[in-house]
């Protein structure tokens, strides 16, 4: 069965070659050329040294007179040879290298562009470090002997014609050629198949610990602050001795097939040379064929290792190709309309009618949903954790789309709006707000055309950020760090609000995206939003945010509970009562314990 199982591999991953070499057919063709010219270069090579050898130095010895013009003519032979396999190695490897890379190249785009495809269900359920490493080592993986196979390829024309050239030679010589030129195929193929399984699993473990290590760079700040350093490390150290054990194994059978792979053309040659002795004597051949046939096995061996590469990494290159492709064919994708809405600065209409959403295989999360978000109105939604907020604010920028029922800007089914359609008109503003390793300028614009700095400080303005990035060392150029580690929670969260404003969108939508910001900023935040002629969709906690909304729609279990005005909802809903006096009572102790903790340290001080 596992004779079977390695058989399936070499085959299909000769098959993942042959789909690489279809898609840089050109490229291959220059590679191959030039490996097939060096293979039949180091024949020539041979019998020329052969010639050398029987023609020019044995009579020189013999007669003690060095003829000058053919010791020239060999050289210049020689030469010659020596040349045009430069060429040829030259060819060969920018053909194989160029092609490598290309092909990993486009692999990674496809990879990406799929990521970029893929609803945000799909990536919570695949872990970043493993999908950082699928697009990472997999692909280097799968088109690792892509670089090998061209030399591979040259090599065996190169073993088929010297078979066929020392057969010319000598037939008993040649019995010699054919006994050790398949046996050293057939050792490439059995280490291969060895080979299999052990790659495929360090394969796995590369993902595994990439994974481990993004996830504990990632949660550093809890790791530290809870104190599991030490857990930590012991997690990945396990992960990582695995690797280290199954790469110990890789070289392990390596180093038993490597001088094995070595020696049997040393083998060929003293073979070669001791019934080629015995054939000079019998007179079938002579001195300069011996020579050049006992040369051909010594050069031999370099070659016929670009077989055993190319059958080694096949296995390796079948488990990274295998793990690419599940990301490829990954399903869930939500393709785009081609329809567009009004391309004008109104604010646009936002409309939620009977939607209903479960994630895959649970509960609904959400149940014949229905309100709208009027233009220039600002809608509230309020409720409990777990109550589908969140997931309400991705159908309406569509993250997800809805199980039932349908979500529609301007009249216009979501799922029916081109992508570029879509980001112009919608911004979304996430309850965790994420700074790139770049300037605040860039931070703020992503390089979207039309948007310069005179807008770029508009935006910040309007999410009352311009205060503090004016006060910043280097104004709009100043880098943030990763994450935007450099600024405070409720700097990032201004940040981000400046970003989704600066494309002046018709709608946008906020995640509880001022839960850090001072009441009194947000506050002026939200006035200058509501001033600016935009529709607003606001998940809000505090009671001077939400009294802002013109309606409030409160959500429980995943429906519609209530709908109206904030006083409205406090007279008449009591379950949004309390709700809502549980928040304030919330925050007024976290803002006693934080002027508290204020005086304290000047106290202190």
């Amino acid at each position: 069965m596992a004779l079977k199982t390695s058989r399936d591999v070499l085959l299909r991953g000769l098959r993942v070659l042959g789909i690489g070499i279809r898609r840089q057919p050109r490229i291959f063709v220059v590679a191959l050329v030039g490996s097939c010219a060096f293979g039949l270069l180091i024949i020539a090579n041979a019998y020329v040294i052969g010639a050398v050898v029987g023609e020019v130095a044995l009579p020189a010895i013999e007669s003690g007179d060095l003829r000058l013009g053919a010791l020239l003519l060999a050289a210049a032979a020689l030469i010659g040879l020596s040349v045009l396999r430069v060429v040829s190695i030259f060819a060969r490897r920018i053909g194989a290298g160029y092609m490598q890379y290309r092909l990993q190249a486009s692999l990674r785009r496809q990879v990406t562009r799929r990521y970029l495809r893929l609803p945000v269900s799909w990536h919570q359920r695949n872990a970043t470090g493993t999908l950082l490493s699928n697009a990472n080592s997999d692909v280097e993986a799968t088109w690792f002997p892509i670089a090998p196979m061209p030399f591979a390829v040259g090599t065996a024309v190169m073993l088929v014609t010297a078979i066929g050239v020392v057969f010319a030679t000598d037939p008993a010589l040649g019995l010699v050629a054919l006994t050790i030129f398949p046996a050293l195929l057939t050792l490439n193929v059995f280490y291969s198949r060895r080979m299999a399984p052990r790659q495929a699993r360090a394969q796995q473990l590369r993902a595994a610990v990439s994974a481990i290590g993004h996830e504990s760079f990632d949660g550093a700040l809890v790791v530290k602050t809870m104190g599991r350093e030490a857990e930590e490390t012991q997690r990945f150290d396990g992960k990582a001795k695995e690797l280290r054990d199954a790469l110990i194994r890789i070289g392990r059978l390596r180093g038993m097939f490597d001088p094995l792979l070595e020696t049997l053309p040393h083998l060929g040659t003293l073979a070669v040379l001791l019934v080629g002795t015995a054939r000079v004597r019998q007179g079938a051949i002579d001195v300069t064929e011996l020579v050049s046939v006992a040369y051909l096995f010594t050069v031999m061996a370099f070659p016929v290792r670009a077989i055993g590469w190319v059958l080694a990494e096949l296995p390796r290159s079948v488990a990274g190709w295998d793990r690419v492709q599940r990301v490829l064919s990954a399903t869930g994708e939500m393709p785009y309309g081609q329809q567009r809405v009004d391309t004008s600065t109104a604010p646009a209409s936002l409309r939620f009618d009977q939607v209903g959403f479960a994630h895959a295989d649970r509960q609904p999360v959400l149940r014949d949903i229905s309100f709208e978000v009027p233009a220039g109105r600002t809608v509230a939604l309020v409720g409990a954790t777990g109550a589908g907020k969140s997931t309400l604010v991705n159908l309406a920028c569509r993250l997800v789309d809805p199980g039932t029922g349908a979500v529609s800007i301007d009249g216009v089914d979501l799922r029916e709006l081109s992508a570029a359609s879509l980001a112009r008109t919608v911004a979304l503003v996430p309850q965790v707000p994420f700074g790139f390793d770049d300037s605040v300028r860039a931070n703020v614009s992503l390089d979207r055309s039309g948007i310069d700095d005179a807008q770029v400080w508009q935006a910040l303005r309007l999410a009352q950020a311009d205060g503090y990035v004016a006060g910043l060392a280097d104004g709009l150029d100043t880098v943030v760090g990763e994450r935007g580690t450099s600024l405070s929670g409720g700097q990032r969260q201004r940040l981000t609000l400046a970003r989704a404003l600066a494309g002046q969108p018709r709608l946008l939508i906020l995640d509880d995206a001022t839960s850090a910001v001072d009441p009194r900023v947000e506050a002026a935040i939200l006035a200058g939003l509501r001033g600016g002629g935009t529709s607003i969709l606001v998940v809000a906690y505090r009671r001077a945010t939400i009294a802002l909304a013109d309606e409030v729609v409160y959500l429980e279990g995943g429906v519609v509970a209530a709908r109206g005005r904030h006083v409205e909802l406090l007279a008449e809903v009591p379950g949004y009562r309390n709700l809502v006096t549980a928040y304030e009572q919330a925050e007024a102790e976290r803002e006693r314990q934080q002027a508290f903790d204020e005086t304290t340290s000047e106290v202190t001080r």
